[in-house]
């Protein structure tokens, strides 16, 4: 890399750079851009995990810190750390995690004199909870009042989460055509997991966790694969929820139905493979998922607690999650008959001029920084 004078300097906290991560990717799509036009980017972590965006990083001569002492809880003894890292003439601090380091960095950057201290929310404020309700009051609504510049990924996350305070939206912007229907593709992956070109795939990217409502997920597959019996379910993703969804799917008799695949590095190739695409979230920031599909051609089917943000196609359908898994099963056949003679490759382009299109975005990040500096106490 051509060495230059850098005129910001920025310290993004996130909790990792893995790849799979929606943090991570949001981050990473703008980096690049940033890195080329004059910004000095390092990174904080609670946690350091092999990936190619931290590959990506070193390669840009960008500093990445982690966390000295465990971070599975709040633990003080990790503060003197973070202050000798803010210590090191940042203009901008960058916060993208929730909790007490993101309460505790910024009342050190805070002490320090930083001038632009961001707060960036990619979740609307957690319902689910009595547990959650106590976060918000402990750590978010501090973390407001410890920044002085304020972002979040949706106007509905940003709504949810600072109310009737000013904030910006920094779209999930992303590279479209990674995610373009390939016909070899599909028969490639198809292939490898035994499925004929007959067989209807429903699939699904999402963490085993209570957020992405898997239970009722498992639910809605049993009740389609009733109407259509030659079908199956593909899902990447990982998370606590293992257990209890592995015992639902054989309590359905269903085990043959469906493969939980883990953490895959391949989802766009996923995508292709597949024929419709379901997450039945309880709540998203913006569910980047739902714009990734569309991107691939899928017919899409998200609860109405999906942010309007990701409607760019008339692929995406949101349905209430007061609706029995029944009758969610019956749209999904409803509509994907109703679509048999679906353009996939020409519904990459539509999703090419919305506001997810890095390449039409890319100074986004920039001008956010720019604009960050302008903002006194």
């Amino acid at each position: 890399m051509n060495q230059k004078h850098f005129n910001i300097r920025v310290l993004i906290q996130m909790r990792d750079l893995r790849v799979g991560n929606g943090i991570s990717a949001c981050i990473m799509n703008y980096y690049e851009y940033a890195v080329q036009n004059g910004i000095l980017i390092d990174f904080l972590l609670t946690r350091d995990i092999n990936s190619h965006y931290r590959d990506e990083v070193l390669s840009n001569n960008s500093h990445i810190y982690v966390m000295p002492y465990d971070t599975s809880k709040p633990n003080r003894n990790n503060n003197k750390y973070v202050m000798d890292v803010l210590d090191n003439n940042y203009d901008i601090l960058h916060v993208n995690i929730s909790g007490y380091y993101a309460v505790s960095s910024l009342k050190i950057a805070k002490q320090l004199g930083i001038k632009s201290r961001i707060y960036h929310v990619h979740n609307p404020r957690e319902p689910l909870s009595l547990k959650c309700i106590l976060r918000n009051i402990l750590y978010v609504n501090k973390s407001i009042y410890l920044s002085n510049y304020l972002v979040a990924c949706s106007e509905s996350a940003g709504k949810s989460v600072f109310v009737n305070k000013k904030f910006n939206v920094l779209y999930n912007a992303m590279d479209i055509d990674r995610f373009k229907f390939n016909l070899n593709i599909r028969q490639k992956i198809r292939q490898e997991f035994g499925i004929s070109n007959e067989t209807i795939v429903v699939g699904t990217v999402g963490r085993l966790e209570q957020q992405k409502n898997p239970l009722f997920l498992i639910d809605v597959f049993y009740q389609f694969q009733k109407i259509h019996d030659n079908t199956i379910l593909i899902w990447a993703g990982e998370g606590s929820m293992l257990d209890e969804i592995k015992k639902r799917i054989h309590d359905y008799k269903i085990d043959n139905k469906v493969f939980l695949l883990g953490t895959r590095k391949d989802v766009p190739n996923l995508y292709s493979a597949m024929d419709l695409f379901l997450l039945p979230s309880k709540f998203e920031g913006l569910g980047l998922v739902f714009i990734e599909a569309q991107a691939s051609g899928l017919l899409c089917f998200g609860s109405d607690k999906v942010p309007v943000d990701v409607n760019i196609t008339k692929c995406m359908n949101r349905l209430g999650l007061n609706i029995s898994a029944q009758n969610w099963a019956k749209e999904m056949e409803k509509t994907i008959s109703s679509y048999s003679d679906l353009n996939r490759i020409s519904l990459n382009g539509i999703v090419k001029n919305s506001k997810f299109y890095i390449v039409n975005n890319s100074g986004d990040l920039i001008n956010l920084y720019r604009n960050s500096l302008t903002v006194g106490e």
